[in-house]
């Protein structure tokens, strides 16, 4: 397990924009993915994006055209670009790393409120 720093959430109107970020360590080693999960109240955790080592992208459906996934020049850090955000986006957002090695490791999370 690796320590991933998230940080970008809070509350936002509907309409609006947020961006996270999380930064894995530069010295890890074998990364595949790095992507954004989320869960809201209630509901089990879901994909959000996911990008891999080759820059492929995939997003959740509920998600596509309003969020953009990337990744830094070193590739140890990726951003969410969120945007036209309903209040059905509210939820923790988790930041998740894979390698290939096995290691599987998750971020504390990082609240995102949509309200008026």
């Amino acid at each position: 397990q690796v320590q991933l720093e998230e940080s970008g959430g809070g509350l936002v109107q509907p309409g609006g924009s947020l961006r996270l970020s999380c930064a894995a360590p530069r010295s890890i080693a074998g990364l595949v993915t790095m992507g954004w999960y989320r869960q809201a109240p209630g509901k089990e955790r879901e994909l959000v994006a996911t990008i891999s080592r080759g820059d492929t992208t995939n997003y959740a459906d509920s998600v596509k055209g309003r969020f953009t996934i990337s990744r830094d020049n070193a590739k140890t850090a990726v951003h969410l670009q969120m945007n036209s955000l309903k209040s059905e986006d509210t939820a923790v957002y988790y930041c998740n790393v894979k390698t290939i090695y096995g290691m599987d490791s998750w971020g504390k999370g990082t609240l995102v409120t949509v309200s008026s």
